[in-house]
Order: structure tokens, then C-alpha cells, then sequence
């Protein structure tokens, strides 16, 4: 298939640049993933389509305020890094911009508890930066860091909480896991109380989730490695419901590509940690995820690509379509999509 299969139009003032005010009020389209029949609900309606001894499994990662500006000392030269990649305690890659400001050896201050040395030039660009907290390092970042947001956010986020899930845990991503925003306690909570079980995988998202494909054979796109862990309960959750014919629900892409990421590689799923690589287009046999929850992705991404392979090109493409003309919100903030 090629890149452009995965164009469509989309007015700009459709591309979502706030939160609602209440998360679960967001619009749901609910697409047939065979039939190709489309509803129009509100998330909180979601509560109706997962039955007892479904199992949803959630991204439990937590976004780093990973947007600093730094000072240089010698200049006064004033630099954005974005925190790509812990390497080791307080080394990180790192964005840079401008990077001709950021040559190894410049040393940086951020604030009076931070400071950081540019350690390596990567040959992509990135930056190894050694950090120099005067405290904890991840205290230190939150005072200074802003969130991530993707460039077509232009809009200043008040509230840095709503850039996270509300079951947000594990420190270590760039960009929020976004289908899982809609998400609320109460919601969390009536679904459990239904039968529904909830299982929670990790996997850090990276901003290589929002590079474009720069190639028009989709199959010569090299994705971008993300790191993932699967608890063993999370595990024994899934491979049960599997066994007692129960549906495997996903909220977001990055928990689709966890369970199938595991899945692929061990035939099962099962306790593990890792880094993936894996790139799901149509063609992709689904080996785990029976159900997916996820948000408006961007024309022609790698994102629209999975849900391709999900729920069928062209049922996709018109869900689409449909949401256009419907006038959903779009990408990050904007409104979801719930495929079974």
C-alpha cells in the first residue's frame, strides 16, 4: 500500500487545541469493524459495549514534563531540549533547537537546581546531555518542564494533569497515551463493577510517534523503538479472558502494539520488558486485541495505518470521512473511536 492511501482532508479548526472540560463528554463514533456500521455516542456511553469478562487493557505510563529551556553559560544563548530517552541515571537524549547553540561541551542552567553538559552529537541530531540536579532529578524537571505537546497544539495547556490519564504511574513518556484521557474514575469504576477486568502494560511513547512517513511504500518505513513491560498479572488477566472467550479491548494504539508486540514475539502473552520496533498496516493478523478504543489520528501516520489493519481500510477511511463532515474533534484532545 502506499502512504497517500492514508490522506484525507481535514479543515484545521477540527484539530482539537483544548481539553473538554469533562473528559468522558467527548463524542465516541463506534465503527463495526466488520459490518462497517457507524453510531454516534459520547464516551460515557462506552459502558454499554464492554460486557462481563471483557478485559480492557489500559497504557499506564505517565508524560514527562520533558520540554526545558536552557540558558547557555557562556552566551546566554536560550535553547529547547525535549527529554527523549533516559540512558542511564541522569544522562538522557535529548532534542535540541536551535542545534547549532548545542555543540558537545556547552553546558546549560535551567534553574537554579539544574544545569546539564551536551556530553555527544548524535548522528540524527539528538543531544546526550549529562544533568546536574542539585536534589532529585525528576523534582527538578517538574519545576522547570513543560509537557510535550504535539506541534499542532498551539494552545497553552492550563492544567498539566489533563495531559495525563487519570491511572497515569509509570514516569517515562513523551507524549500521553491519548485514547486513555476520556477515561475517569467513576467510568473505571462502573466497568469493574460490571465484570469487566482492567489490566494495565506499560509502554513509554516516544515522539516518534508523531514523525511522519517520509516514504510512499508503507512497507519501507522504519518505525521507531518504544519501551514496553507487561506485569505478570496483566498477563494471567489477559491469557484468561482469552481462555474463557472473553474480548481483549485495547485503549490506545500503544497498548495495541504492547499485547501484539508480546504476542508476536512469544506466542503467548506473558511477564516480560523489552523495546519494540513493530509497524501494524493492513495485512497485520491480529493475535491478541479483539477491541480497540482510540482517538482521530493524523493523515497518512503510521497510527491511521494500524487502525487500517484493525478494522479494514475502507471501513476506516469512511469512519473518517463521516467524522469530518460530522465535525468530531481531532487528535490529541479531541474526540474517540471505538472499534469491535
Amino acid at each position: 500500500m502506499k502512504t497517500s492511501d492514508f490522506f484525507y482532508n481535514l479543515p484545521e479548526e477540527l484539530i482539537a487545541q483544548t481539553p473538554l472540560e469533562k473528559r468522558d463528554n467527548s463524542r465516541l463514533l463506534v465503527l463495526g469493524k466488520q459490518s462497517g456500521e457507524i453510531e454516534h455516542k459520547h464516551f460515557f456511553d462506552v459502558l454499554s459495549y464492554l460486557n462481563k469478562g471483557d478485559c480492557l487493557v489500559l497504557n499506564n505510563t505517565r508524560v514527562l514534563p520533558a520540554r526545558i529551556y536552557g540558558t547557555r553559560v557562556d552566551t546566554g544563548a536560550i535553547v529547547e531540549f525535549v527529554l527523549l530517552k533516559q540512558r542511564s541515571a541522569n544522562i538522557w537524549e535529548c532534542l535540541a533547537g536551535p542545534g547549532k547553540k548545542a555543540k558537545e561541551g556547552y553546558n546549560f542552567k535551567f534553574s537554579d537546581k539544574l544545569s546539564a553538559t551536551v556530553r555527544e552529537v548524535l548522528p540524527d541530531g539528538n543531544r546526550i546531555l549529562e544533568f546536574f540536579p542539585d536534589g532529585e532529578f525528576f523534582a527538578c524537571l517538574d519545576e522547570v518542564g513543560q509537557m510535550p505537546l504535539p506541534p499542532y497544539i498551539k494552545e497553552k495547556l492550563n492544567d498539566k494533569e489533563r495531559y495525563q490519564t487519570v491511572y497515569s504511574k509509570e514516569l517515562g513518556s513523551a507524549a500521553a497515551p491519548t485514547a486513555g484521557l476520556h477515561f475517569t474514575p467513576e467510568i473505571l469504576e462502573k466497568l469493574k463493577d460490571k465484570g469487566v477486568k482492567i489490566a494495565y502494560v506499560t509502554l513509554h511513547v516516544g515522539l516518534g510517534t508523531f514523525r511522519p512517513v517520509k516514504v510512499e511504500d508503507v512497507t519501507q518505513h522504519k518505525m521507531h523503538s518504544e519501551h514496553y513491560s507487561v506485569t505478570k498479572e496483566t498477563a494471567d488477566l489477559i491469557n484468561s479472558t482469552k481462555a474463557n472467550g472473553g474480548r481483549v479491548i485495547c485503549v490506545g494504539t500503544t497498548s495495541c502494539r504492547t499485547v501484539e508486540s508480546v504476542a508476536t514475539k512469544y506466542g503467548e502473552i506473558k511477564e516480560c520488558s523489552g523495546d519494540t520496533e513493530i509497524f501494524i498496516y493492513p495485512g497485520y493478523e491480529f493475535k491478541c486485541m479483539d477491541g480497540l478504543i482510540t482517538n482521530f489520528h493524523l493523515p497518512e501516520s503510521t497510527l491511521i495505518m494500524l487502525v487500517s489493519a484493525f478494522a479494514g481500510y475502507d471501513n476506516v477511511m469512511n469512519a473518517y470521512k463521516t467524522a469530518v463532515d460530522e465535525k468530531y474533534r481531532f487528535f490529541s484532545f479531541g474526540d474517540a473511536m471505538l472499534i469491535l
